[in-house]
C-alpha cells in the first residue's frame, strides 16, 4: 500500500489549506462558531466552487466521483483548521445513503444539489438507547391509516449533526423487528419542516452544531424499496464506514493542528532564561507525539481504502482498527499537547485545546476506541 499523497491529493491539499487559512484562521473560527447557524455560507460556497462538495458523488449524477480516498485530504484539512461545515453530515452520510439506498429518480433529485453546495442533507441514525450499537433502530415507520402509499415515522434520533441547516434528512426506521436485528431495516427523506417534525437544536463539546429529531407521525419518502431490507441494510453499513474514514481522517487534521502548535511552543517559550523544548522529557515527549502522528496518518489511509472496498481480505478489520488506533493516538497526543503548553492550553481562546475536543467527538462518533476494540475482539472469536 502506498501512504503517500498523490500529486493531485497533494495540490488539492495545498489549495483547500489556503481557502481555510482565509475562512478558519483560529481567529475568525470563533466568529463562526459564535454565529447563529455555527457555520459560514461563504466557506460552503467556496467549498463548492472547488468542486469538494461533489467528491464521492458519481458523476452520472452530477459529482466528481471518487470515494474515501479522494475525500482523505479533505477531511484532514478540515480536522487541521477545525472546520465547522456540515460536509460530514451531507456529502459524506447523507449522500451516501441517498447513492446507496435511492432510485436513480431519487438520485437525479437529490445528489446533484449536494454535489453543488445548494442542497444540505443530514443523517439520523443515531439513538439515545443505542449505546454503539451499530443497528440499534428504535424509530419506526408505518403505512398512512387508510392503506395509503405513504409513510409516517415515530421516535426519536440524537444526536443528528447540522439537522438545523438540512434541506432534508435521511432517516434509518423499522419496518419490523426488534431493535438491534438485522432485519426489517429500511431508509426515509424527511422534510425538516414538515408536520410532525421537531429540533432541538445544541451543540456538541467541540462546538458543532447537532440537533435531537423527534418524530410523531412525520411523513417520510422511503428511499428505494421498503420491501428490500437486503439493500438496506448494505447502505446502512456503507454510511457507517465511510463516516468512519472520514472521522478518522479529520482526527489526523486535529493532530497534526496540535502537533506543530506545540513544536512551535516549544521553541519559542522560555524559562529561567532557556528554551523548553531544549528540555530532554519534553524532547521525549514531542518525539512520541510525532510517532503517533505518523502511525495515524497511515492509519487514516488503511481506513480509507478498507471503506472503498469493503470486499477486501483486510476490509474487515482494518476499519475498526485505524479507529482504535486513531483515538487511541488522537487523544494521547492532543492531551501532551496541553500539558507542554500548561495553563493556556486550557483555554478556549487556544486552538490547542480545542483540538482535543474535535477529537473527544469524533473518536465518539460510529463507536469510540473501547467499542472498536470489542468488536475486533468478536471477530477473533
Amino acid at each position: 500500500m502506498n501512504f503517500n499523497l498523490s500529486e493531485e491529493q497533494q495540490l488539492l491539499s495545498d489549495s483547500l489549506q489556503r481557502l481555510l487559512q482565509d475562512h478558519y484562521a483560529f481567529n475568525k473560527r470563533k466568529a463562526i462558531v459564535d454565529s447563529e447557524t455555527g457555520s459560514s455560507p461563504r466557506a460552503w460556497a467556496q467549498l463548492a466552487r472547488m468542486g469538494v462538495t461533489g467528491l464521492g458523488i458519481p458523476e452520472a449524477f452530477g459529482g466528481l466521483g471518487g470515494g474515501n480516498a479522494e475525500r482523505l485530504v479533505v477531511m484532514q484539512c478540515f480536522g487541521r483548521f477545525l472546520v465547522q461545515e456540515p460536509y460530514l453530515a451531507s456529502v459524506v452520510l447523507g449522500a451516501t445513503a441517498v447513492r446507496e439506498a435511492g432510485s436513480d429518480a431519487q438520485k437525479r433529485v437529490v445528489l446533484p444539489g449536494v454535489a453543488n453546495g445548494e442542497v444540505k442533507l443530514a443523517w439520523a441514525h443515531d439513538e439515545d438507547a443505542a449505546g454503539h450499537d451499530a443497528l440499534w433502530v428504535e424509530v419506526r415507520a408505518s403505512r398512512d391509516e387508510g392503506g395509503g402509499r405513504g409513510w409516517r415515522l415515530d421516535g426519536v434520533k440524537n444526536p443528528v449533526l447540522h439537522a438545523h441547516s438540512a434541506d432534508r434528512i435521511v432517516v434509518t426506521a423499522r419496518i419490523s423487528g426488534e431493535p438491534g436485528d438485522d432485519a426489517g431495516l429500511a431508509l426515509f427523506i424527511v422534510d425538516p419542516k414538515a408536520v410532525g417534525v421537531s429540533l432541538r437544536r445544541n451543540r456538541l463539546i467541540d462546538d458543532t452544531p447537532a440537533a435531537e429529531l423527534s418524530l410523531a407521525g412525520a411523513p417520510a419518502e422511503p428511499l428505494g424499496d421498503t420491501a428490500d431490507g437486503t439493500r438496506a441494510l448494505a447502505a446502512i453499513r456503507t454510511t457507517q464506514a465511510d463516516g468512519t474514514a472520514a472521522a478518522c481522517a479529520d482526527m489526523v487534521g486535529a493532530m497534526e493542528s496540535a502537533f506543530e502548535l506545540t513544536r512551535d511552543y516549544l521553541k519559542t517559550r522560555k524559562q529561567f532564561g532557556k528554551l523548553i523544548g531544549e528540555y530532554q522529557a519534553l524532547r521525549h515527549r514531542l518525539a512520541d507525539m510525532s510517532v503517533a502522528l505518523e502511525v495515524s496518518r497511515s492509519m487514516a489511509i488503511a481506513a480509507a481504502v478498507a471503506a472503498d472496498d469493503p470486499t477486501g481480505a483486510d476490509s474487515t478489520t482494518d476499519l475498526p482498527r485505524a479507529k482504535l488506533v486513531i483515538g487511541r493516538h488522537a487523544r494521547m497526543l492532543c492531551e501532551a499537547a496541553i500539558q507542554s503548553h500548561g495553563g493556556i492550553g486550557m483555554t478556549l481562546e487556544y486552538a490547542v485545546g480545542n483540538s482535543l475536543r474535535r477529537v473527544h467527538v469524533l473518536d465518539q462518533l460510529f463507536g469510540d476506541s473501547h467499542v472498536q476494540a470489542a468488536r475486533l475482539a468478536a471477530m477473533q472469536a
